[in-house]
């Protein structure tokens, strides 16, 4: 029983993933259409950056505040002040930033993207599209992935710029380091290969979230209750793949 509880879950694993890549082909070979297809790309990048862009803000502050505090505690005894500018700045440029963000989006639009989907499957309106000979993977899936693709390094460095801001006020406000200092540490530790590959981290999260997003709402059934569970599903699914894939990642590029 157990064996075969273990082999079913194998194969639906399996099965799942050969759907995912088979709708990663799709969107590669209709990205072709990308020009003819850019009203609804710009809308899509409108939806994902413009209107996670508060959203982003609010946590990268705050991110960038308790790192710093954080990172204060860590070297309180052990090493000294001058360098907390550059420890927060390398930590927040090259995973806190990235990551993060990549979570909020997981949350904010690939959920959204799973429930508009899921909506439109349960109410036939993508089987209409299909009557209508509008492939619904350039239509719909295409769109998404590639906006989400384009705005993910935007959002990543507004994200990562503001939690340099709220770690420098931490910094100098409550524990006393000065703006020379926290800069000139910064300026000492910072390398733009960091910031790159923080960005490539992003390029992928952003194209995850909104590939699971898709395929997850394409299969939704059962209604207004199969629309709610494919939400929390790709919300889920995403938010574990990003932590994932960001392992994976940091020890290929570092």
């Amino acid at each position: 029983m157990l064996f075969q509880l273990i082999g079913n879950k194998v194969l639906s694993f399996l099965r799942e993933l050969g759907q995912v890549s088979i709708l990663f082909g799709r969107i590669v070979i209709n990205t072709r259409y990308l020009l003819k297809s850019k009203r609804q790309v710009l809308y899509q990048m409108e939806h994902i950056g413009v209107g996670s862009l508060p959203l982003v803000l609010i946590i990268a502050i705050f991110t960038g505040a308790v790192t710093a505090w954080q990172a204060a505690y860590q070297l309180k005894g052990v090493a000294p002040m001058s360098i907390l500018g550059g420890t927060t700045t390398t930590a927040i440029i090259t995973e806190l930033g990235p990551v993060l963000t990549g979570i909020v989006i997981a949350g904010r639009v690939g959920a959204s993207i799973a429930a508009e989907l899921g909506t439109m499957k349960v109410t036939e309106q993508i089987d209409a599209l299909e009557i209508m000979a509008i492939p619904p993977v350039r239509f719909l899936a295409m769109p998404r992935v590639v906006a989400s693709v384009f705005m993910m390094p935007v959002l990543v460095v507004f994200a990562n710029a503001i939690s340099v801001f709220g770690a420098f006020l931490v910094s100098k406000y409550f524990i006393g380091v000065s703006f020379a200092v926290f800069f000139i540490s910064v300026k000492k530790f910072f390398l733009f290969s960091d910031f790159t590959a923080g960005l490539f981290k992003t390029v992928i999260f952003g194209g995850v979230t909104a590939l699971l997003g898709c395929h997850i709402g394409f299969h939704t059934s059962g209604g207004a209750e199969g629309v709610g569970q494919a939400t929390i599903r790709s919300f889920v699914m995403s938010a574990a793949m990003i932590l994932i894939l960001d392992y994976f990642l940091w020890m290929l590029i570092f």
